[in-house]
């Protein structure tokens, strides 16, 4: 078909077929009736059937697509399913035809009837996954790898999108633009990417491709998890013999409106795809042009088509998102892109002809400079120095003689906090310490371009070489031979080199760009005569696989992909490519991440002495002392053991021993340990799916005081709580069976830090007591000064329980743990022997748990707790007073629980959006974990040493990610 008719066609207005006149067809042809809802189309009529027991999408188009063209979309549909792939099927009309010829109104039209395919497009998301997108560019690959075999002689058609005609149809229609800038803009733009793509033409597989699998012609719905999975591939229209790699290049094209910021990302797609269908290294080189070709057509075919068709809304609704694909595809720099698709295709860059080259810095030769390691695990950095100005230059400067930074290093004084942007940490180049004079000569024949005062490149044949830090600089435009001098060294000298001539790269990439900016700037080490590459950074992916192949299974580890953590600082872990994530949930570390007094402590005690607690030591009893000192009066006796499951395990067995009883009654929802009787005591079904089924006859749970999502709710329905207590308490009398004791955390940790009702444990205590029981509070993770207004959680009650469990925060991350009471209670375990924890309380542990306390104190960690954690509260409660999917807020402190729910009334759990919500946090730079039994709820207990602007980047970034809708 000449470009003329393809044009002439393009230009037709939508088909018009009134209500009367579609539901007469569907009868008359498909003895169907039903209501109707047009479907938005660029040419044809889409118009959906909903008979009550099925939907249908009757499409009708022009008689100028002949009827081999449409033929060929039904066999494709035919022969995709017969694949497995998800595609509509066609719906023969009474008369067995697929396919009807019909008039309306003086109008040739052909009509068919297509299955309906429930769900939504990708286009209406407001944040696209990157597991989506690879997605996406996979689909590609399947249709793709399952059409190289369909042949029809429908497809030998000419159209508008087929982009070998993209050059000749963007000449045509430049004059649809009435924008002169905007013309010329697209001009130039087409013009360069056509330039690219023209060597690479005739070495571009063909094939049959449905050339428009974008996310608004896929359909998607959401499963259980909250994850969308794919229904089904739509609108055939474009179906085409033409280059293979068309398919993949409209698919990502399609995905820039939503990647405005960060077009680099679409590489997953092409990943995705080749590791479905191996794509060749030309049309890896002609995909990017061809996506700004794509961008150029669609701009201009829009504003062709509504010069004839004006009142087409359809079109008009789509021509901002055009606009916006092609302002991103001009602005991408084309050979950033092509190496990102490169590296994607698992395909190596060329190494740089620099033999015999001539040393930039002959000096070099003689000493060659000290690599100096300036990353994440560097030994220059340590107690947050990487955060001064010029730390980098600082530590070079600090070197005996000459001394140069790594390329492709991550430098962890690029790392950047509370911010949801990704930090460019990879070095492109390297930084050299010289002796001032220190001179430098061409490495190969160039020309001499300058940029600024001392710095400027040198553009050789293969690549151009970026120096800053230069003296006595060439005169603009001088071209230099090998070997001619090319100034001299301030003392300080970056180098980089870059294989794209039209390029001025950035110094530091993001580590998601680095792969490809790497490509493009490669060590300049051959130019400088000396090795100053990093060495390679441990495969994150490789070393997870060997975690999971020898460490047990049941011992998890955070998200599905977790970041590489080799480092923290105070509230943030940094992983090694130098991002640092804002740690809302280790209640472990309380004075933070990497404190210098943590460091010290333990050193100096382990250069001294670490043994067990049977030897008599200074440390053992100072600590002991201190921990009666912050118990309520007559508590006089301490236990060290070596975390909160050893602590509650005791204080079951000092039950035992004191009561003389077995039976214990715990609290349902809660979690208390691991060990055979503190599992047995938890009855969290989060932890323990099987958790209610399996509890050994001693244990009896009591209805969960859940003031929020129980059975009754608000501050005072502690006596409806209470006649459960009552219930298992008469069981037990009238069964003559001895009460041991009563545990609960006095703050519901594991719900979220939900309070419990008040005055219910005063009765709660009271009631066990009675019956000879001890009432264990577990402050495990509620207490220790946490909650900012109380140091103990029992204190929000206004109890005072028999025995204290405690450990997480004691010992910022050294296993310690503690259970104090009194002497009476804490003797009766004698008569089953004595009681001894091979590590607990031994002095690296008692020496850091004294520090703990120090710290705690001198930096004043109890008052920000209570004066942060309370501005933190007031801020997610804004959440619930904005978004409806945020339930509640629970705690206080530094031990708070957002709660999402999906209706306010039923407060149904939105358990998969809390997953979704957990994950979206993780891409924003936030660690976060969802808790309760429905795992619905955000628990969040960051170090105690969390500010204001943290918990600000935090709530902001909830706020955004509930806007964006989960």
């Amino acid at each position: 078909m000449p470009l003329s008719t393809l044009l002439q066609r393009s230009s037709l207005p939508n088909p018009v077929l009134d209500p009367l006149q579609a539901e007469s067809l569907l009868r008359r042809h498909y003895g169907l009736h039903g209501t109707l809802k047009s479907l938005g189309s660029q040419q044809d009529l889409n118009l959906r059937l909903d008979t009550g027991q099925a939907r249908y999408v009757l499409k009708v188009c022009h008689a100028s697509y002949a009827e081999q063209e449409l033929h060929a979309q039904h066999a494709a549909l035919a022969h995709l399913r017969a694949h497995g792939l998800p595609v509509p099927a066609v719906l023969p009309a009474v008369d067995g035809s697929t396919l009807l010829s019909i008039e309306a109104d003086g109008q040739p039209l052909r009509a068919r009837l297509l299955d309906y395919i429930e769900g939504q497009p990708l286009g209406e998301l407001q944040h696209l996954p990157t597991r989506l997108i690879a997605e996406l560019g996979a689909l590609c690959g399947r249709v793709d790898l399952a059409l190289a075999e369909f042949h029809h002689p429908g497809l030998q058609r000419t159209l508008q999108w087929d982009p070998r005609h993209a050059v000749a149809l963007i000449e045509h229609l430049l004059p649809a633009l009435p924008d002169a800038e905007r013309q010329a803009q697209v001009r130039q733009v087409c013009a360069a990417a056509a330039e690219r793509l023209q060597a690479l033409a005739e070495h571009l597989p063909l094939q049959a491709v449905h050339l428009d699998i974008t996310d608004d012609n896929t359909v998607w719905a959401r499963d259980e998890q909250r994850q969308w999975q794919l229904q089904g591939v739509i609108d055939f229209s474009d179906l085409l013999h033409t280059w293979r790699i068309a398919e993949l290049s409209i698919t990502c094209a399609g995905l820039l409106h939503q990647l405005p910021d960060d077009p680099l990302r679409i590489a997953s797609a092409v990943r995705a795809y080749h590791a479905v269908n191996p794509l060749h290294e030309a049309e890896l080189r002609a995909l990017w042009p061809l996506i700004v070709l794509r961008a150029g057509v669609l701009v201009l075919s829009s504003a062709h088509h509504l010069q004839h068709d004006p009142h087409n809304a359809y079109i008009r609704a789509n021509l901002d998102c055009e606009w916006g694909i092609f302002d991103v595809a001009a602005a991408a720099p084309a050979a950033l892109m092509e190496a990102a698709f490169l590296e994607a295709g698992d395909c190596s860059p060329l190494a740089l002809p620099l033999d015999g080259c001539t040393p930039l810095l002959p000096a070099l030769a003689a000493q060659p400079p000290r690599g100096v390691d300036l990353g994440v695990l560097s030994p220059h950095c340590e107690a947050g120095n990487w955060q001064q100005a010029d730390f980098d230059r600082q530590v070079l400067e600090a070197q005996p003689g000459a001394a140069c930074t790594l390329h492709g290093q991550y430098r962890l004084s690029q790392t950047h906090i509370d911010r949801a942007d990704e930090p460019a940490t990879c070095a492109l180049g390297v930084q050299l310490k010289l002796a001032p004079g220190s001179a430098l000569v061409a490495p190969l024949e160039g020309i001499w371009q300058r940029h600024d005062e001392g710095q400027g490149c040198l553009r050789m044949a293969s690549c151009t070489l970026w120096i800053i830090g230069l003296q006595q600089a060439p005169a603009e435009g001088q071209r230099l031979a090998q070997g001619d001098a090319l100034g001299s060294s301030s003392g300080w000298l970056t180098v980089q080199l870059c294989r794209a001539a039209e390029l001025r790269p950035p110094f530091f990439a993001k580590p998601s760009e680095a792969p490809a900016w790497l490509a493009l700037c490669p060590s300049p080490g051959a130019l400088l005569g000396i090795a100053c590459e990093a060495p390679p950074l441990v495969d994150a992916q490789a070393l997870l696989a060997r975690r999971d192949a020898s460490f047990a299974r049941s011992q998890k580890h955070y998200y599905q992909q977790p970041p590489h953590i080799e480092r923290g600082w105070r509230n943030y872990l940094i992983d090694m490519h130098g991002r640092s994530y804002l740690d809302m949930l280790n209640n472990v570390a309380v004075l933070g991440h990497g404190h210098p007094r943590m460091a010290a402590e333990s050193a100096r005690q382990w250069s001294l002495l670490n043994t067990n607690s049977r030897f008599h030591y200074a440390a053992i009893a100072e600590f002991s002392e201190r921990l009666l000192a912050l118990a309520p009066p007559g508590f006089d006796r301490v236990f060290l053991v070596n975390s909160g499951t050893e602590a509650n395990d005791l204080a079951i067995r000092l039950a035992w021993a004191y009561s003389g009883g077995r039976d214990l009654l715990s609290v349902l929802e809660a979690y208390h340990g691991w060990s055979v009787a503190t599992d047995a005591i938890s009855t969290s079904i989060a932890d323990n799916p099987q958790a209610l089924q399996t509890r050994p006859n001693w244990v009896h749970a009591v209805e969960a005081p859940n003031t929020f999502r129980g059975r009754y709710r608000g501050a005072d329905s502690a006596a409806h709580y209470l006649r459960d207590v009552d219930a298992k308490l008469a069981m037990l009398d009238a069964q003559g069976r001895q009460l041991a004791g009563f545990i609960c955390e006095p703050v519901y940790g594991n719900a979220g830090g939900i309070a419990l009702p008040r005055g219910y444990l005063q009765q709660a205590y009271a009631k066990v007591r009675e019956r000879g029981g001890v009432c264990i509070a577990d402050e495990v993770q509620v207490g220790y000064g946490r909650l900012g207004e109380y140091f103990w959680g029992f204190e929000e009650q206004g109890v005072v329980p028999d025995i204290i469990t405690m450990a997480k925060g004691m010992g910022n991350g050294q296993p310690l743990g503690a259970v104090i009471t009194r002497r009476e209670i804490a003797e009766a375990l004698e008569a089953e022997g004595y009681f001894f924890s091979s590590a607990g309380g031994s002095p690296v542990s008692c020496r850091i748990g004294l520090a703990v306390l120090e710290v705690m104190e001198d930096e004043q960690l109890v008052q920000n707790a209570r004066e942060v954690g309370g501005y933190f509260k007031a801020r997610l409660q804004g959440l619930v007073d904005k978004h409806p999917l945020a339930g509640a807020v629970h705690g206080s402190g530094f031990y708070l629980g957002l709660e999402l729910v999906r209706d306010r009334i039923t407060q149904e759990p939105a358990s998969g959006e809390t997953h979704q919500l957990c994950e979206r946090l993780r891409e924003l730079g936030i660690f976060m974990q969802p808790t309760g039994d429905y795992l619905n709820i955000l628990k969040i207990k960051p170090p105690m040493v969390t500010t204001r602007a943290s918990v600000d980047y935090f709530v902001d970034c909830v706020d955004r990610i509930l806007g964006e809708g989960l």
